[in-house]
């Protein structure tokens, strides 16, 4: 149960949420840095 939400939340980041890579990430701001903790958190744990 738990993976297939974390997958669910997985797709929906990636239909929703901005794409940061291969950006500076000394560059973001706090909000941009949330976004790109937040995405891989849940990439990590749909693994």
């Amino acid at each position: 149960m738990k993976k297939t939400l974390f997958r669910l939340l997985a797709r929906l980041n990636k239909l929703v949420l901005p794409k940061l890579w291969g950006t500076d990430l000394t560059r973001l701001s706090k909000t941009q840095k949330v976004i790109v903790g937040w995405r891989y958190w849940v990439t990590r744990n749909a693994l």
